[in-house]
């Protein structure tokens, strides 16, 4: 055998880091005695690999005996014994005799003795340790004879041994059985190149109990065979070879951990001697596992049974494979099975040169997938399905390592021609839609592309049964066609609906070619009546198919009858225009809307071109080619589309009810009264233009405003031409522009009502402009009136509009100059009142803020009035009215000033005292109690009493004597007993007298 069948290394990804520092492999340990004998008997390797047929030899050839060991192994153990017994005494005798006969002496003669004796015994002792060695010569010898160990029973080793008297665990025959193992291991496990057979383990089970080797020196010889294939690796420089040695050594942890069960994680040290990991051991275990399942896997055909199964679940368990691998690779050895039959469908559906029963070959393998779909799943629900392999169900091609997932064309293909088989004979069977579901399942087609390929065929297959039904007249002679459509959906299993758009397809057919001559004939109304009538169509699908079909076909004429231009529009094409829209028997609505579509389109481009222009004069021509395209081409066109001559006179579009006020801004508006011209100049140009197709749903409000607009400035102004040096000549265009005006108006689809707007905000935008000019100080004189009455009449403006305008120019210019006044400081409550009184609206002028500051400053006058007076319902109710500003808040305006000017009328008074200026010692101290009357307050205090009896002695003997409820109620704030009170009233007038005394007047 070559050692490199049994030295393959472990795979890239189970490689230790230190896999390539092994300690090199121990020689079986002996005795020292003996050591040098043994070494002759450790495993070899033969350096030839045994074919795949042969069984190589364990012991290849028999060992010689040497010295002693021929004698030793001629005698029994008796024998030997009885032997080395005569051979001691002889020795003995013998020493003894010589010594005595030679020397006469009788110690000499022991002497000899002992000397003999111990040669004797030196003899003996050799004799004896041969034993060992004969014995384990004859196992070999033994085991030499037979070409297959495996024959060697437990009891031809008890007889060797037996024979020769040693034990079996003596340790030169413990060591020739353990050499015969390592021999025997290594020789069943699979050549280089080859892969377990799954009877390795069973051998080398049954070789180990014949041997009655103990388990931990079985584990040794294995763990000696794995140091072995990884020094012969460490050898090998080449690749090949080292990857060889990885796969044996692979191969060797897969048997040994079967061969020891689970004591093999403690009796074999992998990772400790060989540094290898658990999961490189598992690795190993699983890809072995994996290799034999397959193998095994490789004996089941299609015509599986409950026994393969169970088999195949004792194997997997034998194998120690997982559930999880094991129901994948039978899953993956059931698709193969089918990918046969699949490819051979394949091969036979795309070979060019197949005939008709080609097709029948193609279902044939195809319905052999199907009865291999249908065992499993009916083995999936067996009653001992427990038991089965794992991994029995439905097959599908998608996933494992087949390329059908890429090739999903080929697939649809098949599936296919088999439901191109299923309704070849115009119906199908319920078994059949069976199958059809399980083959989509088993292709891996999805739901919407298996649905598609059915409805394509069933489709066809309908379209067939249909024309056959027309043929032979079957469905004309039905009385309910409907129901005959009904059964035949129900027979095909196909959609009512999607027979539906077949029916429509098929007289959207019979259309187009009833339409190639660009017209309908009656013959043709009546052909496409039948078939409706027989195809049982919606009137509503005929009208559609007609717009369309009919349309598209109109659509054409119409574009070509528009590109012609104004010029082109003659009578060859009126000709063609009215063929089409009476010919292809379409409705006035839907040939109208046809037309409207293309003409808009045109519209559109006017349009667009307009608004790109430089200036409104070039913009004013492109809306006037609009108008004349409109009346030279889509006004004749329309009335071809009506039937009607070109000499009528178009209808008038509906106008809406005007309102009184409606009907005096038409005859009041100059350029709306031109924009109604008189019978002579209607007739000078011409019958107007269409009305029916407008821009009303293409343009924003907006922008159909704009335009109108734009013309209608072109229309008052005129056109502007520029010459060098920056001037300018505007040539004034005549009333007939204003008959274009009413023209662009219909096309623009404008309302009366917004064209009235439009020229009425004109009139007033240039009224508007001149008048503030002429009111710019805000001021409406008589000669101001008369210029304004003459403006309007200029412009043509109604006289409401004219009066709002006047009347919102001043206002305003009156609204800043009150807003002014306001901030100034210029305008009392008075003026407010008499504004009122005027019809002035202040809310509008003037801001909140600016009427309560108002307000603030007019409370505030109240209370430095010096008059003691305080109105409550003045100030709380009739100025926040006048104001219109909100009570509560105007009430705490007041208490807040109140609150502050109480305290600094005192400090006034007493200032105003110090300066002897009595008149105004008493208007501050009026001013005192009118804050005490806003808000009642408690006596006030001050740090010279002397001043404060002044101020009360001032007061009340004051010219014109105050009321004496004002005098009490100050007596009472400053603090003043009646005693004191009396006293300064009795007293003559002398308070700036004391006061100057005291020359306390210094703050």
């Amino acid at each position: 055998m070559n050692p490199t069948a049994i030295n393959a290394p472990i795979s890239p990804s189970t490689r230790s880091p230190l896999l390539c520092h092994f300690l090199t492999p121990l020689p079986l340990r002996l005795s020292n005695s003996q050591s040098h004998t043994r070494r002759r008997y450790r495993a070899s390797f033969p350096r030839c690999a045994a074919t795949p047929s042969e069984q190589p030899l364990v012991v290849s050839n028999k060992k010689e005996l040497t010295g002693l060991q021929p004698i030793v192994e001629k005698m029994t153990p008796p024998v030997r014994l009885a032997t080395s017994a005569v051979v001691l005494a002889a020795s003995l005798a013998t020493g003894y005799g010589l010594g005595l006969r030679l020397m006469g002496s009788k110690n000499i003669a022991l002497g000899g003795a002992a000397v003999a004796g111990a040669a004797g015994g030196a003899l003996v002792y050799a004799l004896n340790s041969a034993v060992p060695e004969v014995a384990a010569i004859g196992l070999h010898n033994y085991v030499a004879e037979f070409e297959d160990p495996a024959s060697v029973t437990k009891e031809d080793i008890e007889k060797i041994a037996s024979r020769y008297g040693v034990n079996k665990g003596d340790e030169a025959f413990q060591a020739e059985i353990c050499d015969i193992y390592c021999r025997y291991v290594t020789s069943v496990l699979p050549a280089e190149g080859q892969s377990l057979k799954g009877d390795e383990v069973e051998k080398i089970v049954k070789f180990k109990s014949a041997l009655g080797i103990d388990d931990p020196d079985a584990a040794s010889m294995h763990m000696e065979i794995g140091r072995r294939i990884f020094r012969q690796r460490l050898e090998t420089g080449e690749r090949e070879g080292d990857a060889e040695q990885r796969r044996a050594f692979m191969r060797l942890v897969y048997v040994s951990a079967l061969v020891f069960g689970d004591a093999a994680s403690f009796l074999l040290p992998w990772k400790r001697v060989l540094k290898v990991t658990d999961a490189q051991v598992e690795i190993a275990i699983r890809e072995n596992a994996k290799q034999l399942y397959a193998e095994r896997l490789k004996l089941v055909g299609r015509d599986i049974n409950v026994e393969n199964l169970v088999d195949l679940r004792k194997a997997q368990l034998s194998f120690k494979l997982s559930d999880e691998l094991a129901e994948e690779l039978f899953r993956e050895h059931t698709r193969t099975v089918a990918i046969e039959n699949i490819t051979s469908a394949l091969g036979v559906l795309k070979n060019r040169t197949r005939a008709v029963k080609s097709m029948s070959l193609v279902v044939e393998e195809l319905e052999k997938v199907l009865e291999f779909n249908n065992l499993l799943v009916s083995l999936k629900s067996h009653s001992e399905a427990a038991n089965f392999a794992r991994g029995v169900g439905p097959i599908s091609l998608i996933g494992g390592e087949s390329d059908f997932e890429r090739r999903m064309d080929d697939l649809k293909l098949l599936y296919r021609a088999y439901v191109t088989d299923a309704l070849s004979s115009g119906r199908i069977e319920e078994n059949k839609l069976v199958a059809m579901s399980q083959l989509r399942n088993i292709l891996g087609l999805g739901t919407r592309e298996a649905e598609a390929i059915s409805v394509d065929v069933t489709s066809k297959a309908y379209r067939k049964r249909l024309a056959n039904a027309f043929s032979s007249g079957d469905l004309e002679a039905q009385d309910s066609k409907a129901k005959y459509l009904q059964k035949l959906c129900e027979e095909l299993h196909f959609d009512a609906q999607k027979a539906s758009a077949i029916h429509e397809d098929i007289y959207r057919q019979k259309l187009q070619q009833c339409v190639t001559d660009g017209e309908l004939s009656d013959d043709n109304v009546a052909a496409l009546l039948r078939l409706r009538v027989m195809l049982c169509i919606p009137q509503q699908t005929i009208e559609a198919a007609h717009a369309e079909i009919c349309g598209s076909i109109f659509e054409k004429v119409v574009r070509e009858a528009i590109s012609s231009g104004v010029d082109g529009y003659d009578a060859e094409t009126r000709k063609s225009v009215r063929k089409a829209a009476h010919g292809l028997r379409l409705s006035r609505e839907t040939a109208m809307s046809i037309a409207s579509k293309a003409v808009r389109r045109v519209f559109t481009n006017y349009i667009r071109r307009a608004r790109s222009a430089e200036n409104r004069t070039e913009s004013a021509k492109e809306l006037k080619k609009m108008i004349a395209f409109n009346k030279l081409v889509v006004t004749e066109m329309v009335a071809d589309i009506k039937g009607e001559s070109s000499d009528k006179e178009p209808e008038e579009p509906v106008q809406e009810k005007k309102e009184n006020g409606e009907d005096e801004e038409w005859g009041s508006l100059e350029s709306l009264r031109k924009t109604r011209p008189d019978k002579e100049l209607a007739e000078k140009m011409g019958k107007p233009g269409q009305t029916e197709i407008t821009l009303k749903d293409d343009l924003p409000d907006r922008d159909r405003i704009d335009l109108y607009k734009t013309y209608l400035l072109y229309c008052l102004t005129g056109e502007v031409t520029r010459i060098p040096f920056g001037a300018q000549i505007t040539t004034k265009r005549d009333d007939s522009e204003y008959l274009l005006l009413n023209q662009l108006g219909g096309i623009l689809g404008l309302t009366s009502k917004e064209i009235v707007n439009i020229h009425v905000g004109l009139a007033e935008q240039a009224f508007r402009q001149q008048a503030e000019v002429i009111l710019a100080d805000g001021q409406l004189t008589k000669a101001r009136v008369e210029q304004l009455d003459e403006l309007q009449k200029e412009v043509g403006l109604p006289q409401p509009q004219a009066e709002k305008v006047i009347k919102n120019i001043t206002t305003t210019k009156m609204a800043n100059a009150i807003e002014t006044a306001v901030n100034q400081g210029r305008l009392n409550i008075k003026q407010i009142r008499e504004l009122k009184e005027a019809n002035v609206s202040l809310d509008s002028m003037i801001a909140v803020s600016l009427r309560e500051k108002l307000f603030k400053k007019t409370v505030n006058d109240i209370f430095s009035s010096g008059t003691g007076e305080f109105d409550e319902t003045e100030v709380y109710e009739t100025i926040p009215s006048d104001l219109s500003i909100d009570v509560e808040k105007a009430k705490g305006v007041v208490h807040d000033l109140a609150q502050s000017r109480l305290s600094n009328s005192l400090i006034q008074a007493v200032a105003l005292l110090r300066q002897r200026n009595a008149k105004g010692v008493v208007s501050s101290l009026n001013d005192l109690l009118a804050c005490d009357k806003a808000v009642p307050a408690e006596p006030l205090s001050w740090e010279v009493s002397e001043e404060l009896s002044d101020l009360y002695s001032i007061y009340s003997k004051s010219d014109p004597k105050p009321a004496p409820e004002k005098v009490s109620r100050l007596q009472y704030l400053l603090g003043i007993d009646d005693s004191t009170a009396t006293a300064l009233s009795e007293m003559e007038d002398g308070a700036f007298s004391s006061a100057a005394e005291e020359g306390n007047f210094v703050f």
